[in-house]
């Protein structure tokens, strides 16, 4: 009943947000704009308005409201906000193009100081927007420190979509009508006022539950698993797999917030737990962290949860630090004696960065349900268990034969989650039963 709950909600907002994006383009039937402008210029207007209503939803899936991205994880409506955004820019380039090959007298707004507001509005919009993209899909080559990165990506996109808004109000042809011009208004209030939420409302809500370091423990692996206690109230309650913001040491107004997997039993709220690996200016901080350092977290998010599932059994499918939020899927079901069978492949380069290794060796003896297989790939001499990659003549091995009511949960470094569910499919297992997690949130 929950999984149709989810797939009714799923679909539910896909249908809303197309029917908002092409709006624009939908109240024309009700009433067209006034006539005698042609077709090219009227064909340049819809990809303009169109593109710039994909752009003012954006502020609404990126302000990690948990009733949208439920039927679907975070982290795929993050990546749809990156691929959409990239629609909305090609469709709003698309706008000025076509009236310069029209008619080369709209080139003469080009000529910044000469040209009316409207135009500079629409100048100014569009290099925000170019600056936006360019600063997020070329991040890392151009070493921008994320906080940095954050702070412009949010001014650009507040500067494209009112500089655009404006624009468009500026040129006032389709928006003569007040009801037209509602419309618009109403898309500036969802895009507005979802980054009202999350900038000021949602840091609010965190510093009524703040969380204090009660310790921090060293894992296999460079990574680290931050222990934190509720301070004034009771905890939260999430399901195993999900994740949270976390922001350390700082006000959660602050813009340094950044995404990790629980590591802990989910059904524990008098703490919680994050396991984090040292590969970036802030987390090779945690391991200096003090006990007694204030913290904030959002969420839990993610539906990467065997909770949102009906299943006879689990595999779990890991690489590295991939294993945190499969460490927390096994501890809570340990801890609710759930006897369901799960299957853990975990790979990693060598025997000594197998993070909570030990941990597992105690799982696996007390849980007569549940299997690890540990596939290393320098194995140390005398090694009995599995080496090199996980592939498809690996999974072969040992994933169950009777693919039905099995669910598989991958987590891990996006080569490996590429190659291990192309595995999968190879294997005819359902692409229903595959949940993945990516990392690549931010």
């Amino acid at each position: 009943m929950f999984q149709k709950k989810i797939w009714v909600v799923g679909i539910f907002w896909i249908a809303l947000h197309l029917l908002l994006t092409l709006s624009p383009l939908l109240i024309l039937l009700i009433q067209p704009a006034p006539s005698g402008r042609g077709f090219w210029i009227e064909f340049s207007a819809a990809f303009g308005y169109v593109g710039l209503a994909m752009m003012m939803l954006q502020f609404a899936l990126t302000a990690r409201f948990d009733a949208i991205a439920a039927p679907y994880g975070i982290d795929i409506v993050l990546q749809y906000h990156r691929y959409i955004t990239q629609v909305a820019f090609a469709l709003i380039l698309a706008h000025p193009i076509i009236l310069f090959f029209h008619d080369r007298q709209y080139l003469q707004a080009l000529n910044f100081f000469a040209t009316p507001w409207r135009a500079k509005f629409a100048i100014i919009s569009t290099i925000a927007l170019i600056l936006l993209v360019v600063t997020s899909v070329w991040r890392q080559k151009l070493k921008l420190n994320y906080e940095v990165w954050r702070v412009s990506h949010g001014i650009f996109a507040v500067t494209a979509v009112g500089l655009g808004l404006a624009h468009a109000f500026g040129v006032n042809y389709y928006l003569v009508l007040p009801w037209k011009a509602l419309l618009w208004t109403l898309l500036a209030l969802v895009a507005f006022g979802s980054l009202i939420y999350v900038r000021l409302l949602k840091p609010w809500l965190m510093m009524q539950k703040p969380y204090r370091v009660e310790t921090v423990v060293p894992q296999r692996g460079n990574a680290w698993t931050l222990v934190l206690r509720p301070q004034g109230h009771e905890g939260i309650r999430f399901s195993p797999g999900q994740f949270a913001w976390l922001t350390l040491d700082r006000s959660p107004y602050h813009i340094q917030q950044h995404p990790f997997s629980f590591s802990s039993n989910g059904d524990r709220t008098d703490q919680v737990a994050l396991t984090i690996k040292a590969v970036g200016d802030f987390t090779n901080k945690i391991k200096h962290i003090q006990p007694g350092t204030k913290a904030f977290l959002d969420g839990p998010h993610g539906a990467f949860t065997p909770d949102h599932f009906s299943f006879s059994g689990l595999v779990l499918i890991a690489n590295g630090v991939g294993v945190t939020p499969m460490f927390s899927i096994l501890v809570t079901f340990a801890q609710r004696g759930d006897r369901r069978p799960i299957h853990l492949i975990y790979a990693n380069a060598s025997w000594e960065n197998v993070a909570f290794r030990e941990e597992l060796e105690y799982l696996n003896k007390q849980l007569e349900s549940l299997s690890v297989t540990h596939v290393i790939k320098k194995p140390p001499e005398n090694w009995v268990g599995e080496s090199g990659y996980i592939n498809q003549d690996l999974l072969a091995r040992h994933i169950p034969r009777d693919r039905e009511g099995w669910r598989y949960f991958l987590c891990g470094s996006p080569r490996f989650l590429a190659e291990v569910e192309k595995a999968l499919h190879e294997l005819e297992v359902p692409a229903k039963y595959i949940h993945i997690e990516h990392f690549n949130l931010v």
